[in-house]
């Protein structure tokens, strides 16, 4: 097995917001790995010295969660032996939205979320059946990637869609929903520290993760990810089977790949 310090953030030239979503507990009391699933905002600007990082990392698959209009803008800097997953998370067709089918939410008791706007957007985005089909492509990618490499999924910020991949992942893996809406949370005190180059450590990130409140303001919207798969399919399990396409054995296999 590759040594490697387990470092919530890795410090880069260019992204502000790239971290590890390894360390976190699991209801089971198992704890997912590190060095393997990686969050962060564009990957466009890295420098000579960030992509001897992710190499060394052995980060050997970029998923790209953002529009064509974006990657063209500003495509990702590649670095030697990654594989580029083009994943254009949200749709522009209306049609694709179960969402807003009236008899769907009512079979599926799916919750409102009036005055939750972001919420709303996460739910939408949720059950749209192009974005369905991005959110499994990066499990594909997780469910066949290499013992020894990692995995890194970003948008631009590192937050919405990025947000929403990592509290799918999170749920998959049995981590709590208070500790997915405090990881969410965390992109916003990242970047006041990001923007200083003055990285806070572990022990001052999990000071952090401790004191965020996460039943108002921001820290309610990712419930349009969790809040939503509960009430809708009773759990990840089912969501993962009937609406990504994915198999019990899959939701298994990820767990043994990525928990310890």
């Amino acid at each position: 097995m590759r040594k490697m310090t387990q470092d919530r953030i890795i410090a880069l030239d260019g992204p502000l917001n790239f971290r590890d979503i390894g360390g976190y507990q699991t209801e089971s009391g198992q704890q997912v790995k590190w060095n393997k699933i990686y969050r962060s905002d564009s990957l466009s600007r890295l420098s000579v010295r960030d992509k001897v990082i992710l190499f060394k990392r052995k980060i050997s698959v970029d998923c790209d969660l953002r529009s064509e209009y974006e990657k063209n803008a500003a495509p990702d800097s590649l670095w030697a032996g990654v594989k580029f997953v083009d994943v254009p998370l949200y749709s522009n067709n209306l049609h694709e939205d179960k969402a807003s089918n009236k008899l769907y939410r009512f079979f599926h008791h799916l919750p409102e979320l009036q005055d939750n706007f972001i919420g709303r957007i996460y739910q939408n985005t949720l059950l749209n059946t192009h974005s369905q089909k991005e959110f499994a492509k990066v499990f594909e990618e997780l469910l066949t990637l290499p013992e020894e490499e990692g995995l890194v999924y970003h948008c631009s910020a590192g937050k919405d869609r990025t947000g929403m991949m990592t509290a799918l992942i999170l749920m998959a893996l049995g981590v709590p929903d208070d500790t997915i809406a405090r990881d969410y949370l965390l992109t916003n005190q990242l970047y006041d520290f990001a923007r200083e180059r003055q990285l806070p450590s572990n022990d001052e990130i999990a000071s952090m993760v401790a004191k965020m409140n996460v039943t108002r303001g921001e820290g309610t919207a990712i419930l349009g990810i969790t809040e939503t798969i509960r009430a809708g399919w009773g759990d990840f399990a089912n969501f993962f089977k009937k609406e990504l396409g994915f198999s019990h054995e899959d939701l298994a296999r990820l767990r043994t790949l990525y928990l310890e």
